[in-house]
């Protein structure tokens, strides 16, 4: 089997419009959670969100592309410009036969579905734009992507809710480990703060109307973000022959279904993912340093994933760091394992764990070391990303220090 690296890497997301600030961010602890400006908030509950601030669809797309590009495939295709543009590949020939593109998204062209279902029922309109269809799907992104760097190989989206980066991400992994393919173009991006977006998410009552608080015992819900993180994984003896700056090694994936419950996690589940992660990368849990956890801030959460940790670790969960972005830019569903990598990279090449910010007071079955509200310098030289959706599904990337 072939060694898979990440030589590119970029974003989109409420901390910042790069990678260079979104680290930036992390390493501060900065909260991208802020009041939404949205049409409508007036008759929502939830007024809080990690919204993209400063961004204008104009100084990046033309007209035309508008009217094909829903917000999610805006994001992904500025995402997929940094993390090629640093990759600095130019797909031509047999490598663009091959090359593909595999993306995770939850909500796909949700605005796209708010904007043309008010259009339509609330202000009466009876026809609607003819690219409707394909600005929606979910696929969008990832074609979009394949058309614009010329990648012919396989290319699809991955829908797993919470977890659909991660299953994505996992998934171009073992396509670029089979040999199928030297290069492939994977993450995530999600855009669902709009009205119906937010409506519908309030009626699960698991969102926080003040702030993500993930392992603290103050903790009352999670909070809803958007944004994408798209990242270059491709064969290492590729990179190495063409000198590319290697961000980190992709060495295990595993996936599993709870087959339990639509939205109470299981910890059996969520600890089979985070063991068959180690069995897949070889490696022993004492050679795990950090965790990027998927830490959405709600109790059910919260407590199964540490649980999880804790019968998976053993007495090695005591001297493991594990952390929730979350708190910082929000869940970005679909997306959030993407901009979540970003922390494990940093983490792995910087040597900083990012933390868990607004944490207030210990919960005594959140009993493990979640790095509270400020970075840590720590040298760690394996991390795992875990993400578990609604739906029981599981999925948990292991990653490793070059």
């Amino acid at each position: 089997m072939k060694r898979v690296v990440i030589t590119g890497a970029g974003t989109i997301n409420p901390l910042g419009h790069s990678v260079p600030a979104t680290i930036e961010a992390m390493r501060e602890g900065r909260c991208g959670i802020a009041e939404l400006d949205i049409r409508d908030i007036d008759r929502l509950s939830i007024k809080i969100g990690g919204q993209v601030k400063d961004y204008a669809a104009d100084t990046h797309f033309n007209r035309q592309q508008q009217a094909l590009y829903d917000r999610f495939t805006q994001f992904t295709l500025l995402a997929a410009r940094e993390a090629i543009g640093q990759a600095g590949l130019q797909f031509a020939g047999q490598l663009a036969a091959e090359a593909g593109v595999v993306f995770g998204t939850s909500g796909g062209g949700l605005n796209t579905q708010d904007e043309n279902y008010r259009a339509v029922y609330e202000e009466g309109k009876n026809r609607v734009h003819p690219f409707i269809v394909p600005k929606l799907m979910n696929n969008a992104a990832a074609s979009h992507v394949s058309m614009e760097w010329n990648l012919k190989g396989p290319s699809f989206t991955v829908a797993t809710a919470c977890a659909s980066s991660n299953h994505a991400m996992g998934l171009a992994f073992q396509i670029v480990r089979s040999g199928a393919s030297r290069v492939m173009i994977t993450g995530g991006s999600e855009s669902m703060l709009c009205f119906g977006g937010i409506k519908a998410w309030e009626g699960l009552r698991v969102m926080s109307k003040d702030a993500c608080r993930p392992f603290s015992a103050t903790r009352n819900g999670m909070v809803q973000g958007e944004g994408a993180g798209v990242f270059v994984f491709e064969e290492m003896e590729h990179a190495k022959a063409r000198g590319a700056d290697i961000l980190a090694e992709v060495v295990g994936f595993s996936m599993t279904s709870d087959a339990a419950d639509v939205v109470m996690p299981s910890k059996q589940g969520a600890a089979r993912a985070i063991a068959g992660a180690l069995k897949d990368a070889g490696l022993a849990p004492e050679a795990v340093g950090y965790i990027n956890a998927h830490g959405t801030g709600t109790a059910a959460n919260d407590k199964t994933e540490c649980a999880a940790v804790a019968d998976v670790f053993g007495p090695h969960a005591d001297r493991l760091m594990i952390s929730s972005t979350k708190s910082m830019h929000g869940h970005l569903i679909g997306g959030t394992g993407a901009v979540e990598l970003l922390a494990c990279i940093m983490a792995l090449r910087d040597g900083i764990i990012p933390p868990t910010i607004g944490y207030e007071e210990p919960d005594p079955e959140c009993a493990l070391d979640v790095v509270p509200n400020v970075a840590r310098e720590a040298k760690v030289d394996v991390v795992l990303s875990n993400a578990f959706a609604f739906g029981g599904l599981n999925a948990v990337l292991a990653l490793r220090r070059v």
